[in-house]
Order: structure tokens, then C-alpha cells, then sequence
């Protein structure tokens, strides 16, 4: 089943929080990380739920495997673009913001090619 973009940040913001510390994640903190209103979020939560990539109990959101999945291949993607962006010169600023956009676009075959250029082929793609 293929997952639309912003499908892609819910599930990235939701792990990055995790990450962050957070024992419980709730959609009021995704509204607030990613400056989304609280029916928006709901909708697109909703959805992730019905589509088994969350679970929701007593508020409570949790990544289910294949939104973990998904969440940490889209990190990695980013990671490498940015870090291959910074290695040509580019503002570490700016390199980041435009890694946010293409991570999403970028197919697994020039990730892969990004790692081996910048030299990390230890990377979890």
C-alpha cells in the first residue's frame, strides 16, 4: 500500500518525537510540532490508524512496524541528501530545508548511490 506524503511526516514527526524523549506521544504534540490544526491532524491520523501503519490506545499514538519502517527510511533519506548538499558547499541551513523536500521523492537506488558517494555504506537505509 503506498503512503502519500504527508502521510510520510506524520509518521516521521510522530518517530522524531519518540526520539526526542517523549514517552507518550499525543496529537496534540503533533499539532504542535508540525503546526498543523487539530482537525487536520485527526483526518490524517485517522487515516494512518486504517491503514495499520499506527495504533492509537487512550490517546496515546505508537508506530506500528511499518510506520517505523517508513519513518526511519525517510530520515535516512534526508540524512543523505543533506549530508551530500553540505559536502558540495551547501549552507547547512538550506540543506536540510531542501532535503526535507526531495527525501520524499528520491527513489532508494540514488539514496543508496548518495551513502556510496558521501561514504557511509554503513548508513540504515
Amino acid at each position: 500500500m503506498a503512503i502519500y506524503e504527508a502521510g510520510e511526516m506524520y509518521l516521521m514527526t510522530i518517530y522524531l518525537l519518540y526520539q526526542k524523549g517523549m514517552n507518550k506521544v499525543r496529537a496534540i504534540d503533533v499539532c504542535r510540532e508540525i503546526k498543523r490544526s487539530k482537525p487536520s491532524v485527526s483526518i490524517a491520523l485517522s487515516q494512518l490508524k486504517d491503514e495499520g501503519y499506527i495504533s492509537v490506545t487512550n490517546g496515546k499514538i505508537e508506530l506500528k512496524e511499518e510506520g517505523n519502517r517508513i519513518a526511519k527510511k525517510i530520515l535516512s533519506r534526508r540524512e543523505a541528501v543533506s549530508r551530500m548538499l553540505e559536502k558540495m558547499g551547501v549552507d547547512k541551513e538550506i540543506s536540510m530545508k531542501d532535503a526535507c523536500k526531495i527525501e520524499h521523492v528520491i527513489s532508494d537506488e540514488a539514496c543508496d548511490a548518495i551513502y556510496k558517494f558521501i561514504g557511509d555504506d554503513s548508513a540504515d537505509k
